[in-house]
């Protein structure tokens, strides 16, 4: 698997790094190559300046006539010999051919079968010389036929054809030092330009990372968090963009929560005026239950309605200053040990639904928790199941290591599909027909900040039939 960066930092120092070493290379390799084409020119100038020279000094064989190779030659291997020792020197092997005589340096490792075909063809004709690499060693050979000049200045073969093998190891030795000097200084170059990246992109990447900080900050709420701002470059005006656009935030969300104040306040002071009538209002509901009998049947029925309304609307009150409570953070949790069984079988009772719920759990069983909260959160439960759903009614607790579950299932059509994300929102009815029911919409919002106010969790599952609510109420 192909590893890619995607880190900035890596791939700013990545890049930085790659423009280094390929600048670095091309200078290497134009320096390298330069010196190299100019080293061996030279040893190849020098050498063959040195053949000619030399062979414009030597005496030449009594017997080297005009004639190529002449079949009454007396040129003998000693004459061959001497033009070979005056061509010799250090570093070189010289080979001497005329006609079928041969004769090489002493101590001389070369044939002619290691000159070229070519080379000896053209030897015959100028002074040729080629590189070549014999025994994994470079060498120069110098080839050329050596010519008499005549009184008239006219050049003539003689038949003896010169071999020079130069060594070339010094000029390679220059060559290895060289190239071990440029990937040194490559090393060091590739040191360096790693130690300026990483330096340049931590300056560049440091605004970056200061205000990615910022921004974490400033999405977990706060609001006051502000940047320096330094220099007057791209990241400059991103930083102070940022901070305009903190200080805009801050303001919006101030007003937004002066608002958000004010209208729980205002709730919370409604609810509470609206408290006192309606107490005396529900005070009186009895007595006008009991007129409406003896009234006309429209009148009888308007009282009814009057009635329900009241009632209806103390609900709903009562709902709103209970959500006003957990708003303003004033709801308090007290904890007791308290026999579950026990408050299920109570809150069914005391609302007259013991005989409409078959209620299923342990014997003995106890948990941890505020028993008023636990009966509001069963009570509206209960009540949903009872009120939107059809019997039979099971309600159903136990205690495992998590901590305490308590579902509650009903068997009616059930909540539909696209309902189920939002039932426990706020003033939230589903269906048509839920529109004008006695529920303020609040009941299952109150039971989820009750049970979240336990560090517990309720959760609604469409069954066929019915709907199952589940309670989790982790261990304290």
């Amino acid at each position: 698997m192909t590893w890619v960066p995607t880190g900035l930092r890596a791939r700013l120092v990545i890049t930085f790094l790659l423009v280094a070493v390929t600048a670095s290379a091309m200078v290497a390799g134009l320096g390298y190559q330069l010196v190299r084409r100019e080293l061996l020119d030279r040893a190849e100038r020098a050498a063959v300046a040195d053949v000619r020279d030399t062979l414009s000094t030597v005496t030449l064989p009594v017997g080297a006539s005009d004639v190529v190779w002449p079949s009454d030659s007396t040129v003998t291997d000693d004459d061959l010999a001497g033009l070979v020792n005056a061509l010799s020197g250090p570093g070189r092997t010289v080979i001497m051919t005329y006609g079928d005589l041969q004769h090489t340096s002493p101590g001389g490792r070369f044939t002619m079968s290691d000159v070229p075909d070519q080379l000896r063809w053209q030897a015959g004709r100028r002074l040729v010389y080629q590189r070549l690499r014999i025994g994994n060693q470079p060498w120069l050979l110098v080839a050329t036929q050596i010519q008499r000049v005549n009184q008239s200045g006219a050049k003539r073969a003689t038949g003896l054809t010169a071999y020079v093998f130069v060594s070339l190891a010094e000029e390679e030795g220059v060559l290895f030092r060289l190239r071990n000097a440029l990937a040194q200084a490559g090393g060091i170059t590739l040191t360096i330009a790693l130690t300026v990246a990483l330096v340049s992109a931590r300056r560049v990447l440091l605004p970056v990372r200061r205000l990615g900080v910022a921004a974490r900050a400033l999405g977990s709420g706060d609001l006051h968090v502000r940047l320096p701002v330094r220099g007057k470059d791209e990241l400059a005006e991103l930083t102070a963009t940022f901070n305009e656009t903190a200080a805009a935030l801050e303001h919006t969300v101030s007003e937004l929560r002066t608002l958000e104040s004010l209208s729980r306040r205002f709730v919370a002071d409604v609810s509470h005026e609206l408290r006192t009538p309606l107490t005396a209002m529900t005070a009186v509901t009895d007595m006008l239950t009991e007129d409406a009998a003896g009234l006309p049947d429209d009148a009888g029925e308007a009282m009814l309605i009057v009635v329900r309304e009241i009632d209806r609307l103390r609900v709903l009150v009562e709902h709103l200053i209970e959500i006003s409570r957990f708003d303003s953070g004033a709801a308090v949790l007290r904890k007791e040990s308290v026999d579950v069984g026990d408050c299920l079988a109570d809150s069914l009772e005391m609302r007259g639904w013991a005989d409409q719920v078959k209620l299923t759990m342990p014997v003995g069983l106890t948990f941890s928790l505020d028993p008023r909260r636990f009966d509001v959160i069963v009570a509206n439960l209960v009540g949903n199941a009872l009120q939107h759903g059809s019997p039979p009614v099971l309600v159903r607790a136990r205690v495992d290591r998590q901590g305490l579950e308590v579902t509650v299932r009903d068997h009616g059509r059930g909540i539909p599909e696209q309902a189920l994300p939002h039932v426990f929102d706020r003033f939230f009815k589903a269906g048509s027909d839920r529109a004008r029911s006695v529920g303020s919409g609040l009941g299952l919002a109150i039971a989820k900040a009750n049970a979240e106010l336990h560090n517990g969790t309720i959760t609604v599952e469409r069954r066929e039939p019915g709907t199952l609510f589940r309670l989790g109420i982790p261990r304290s």
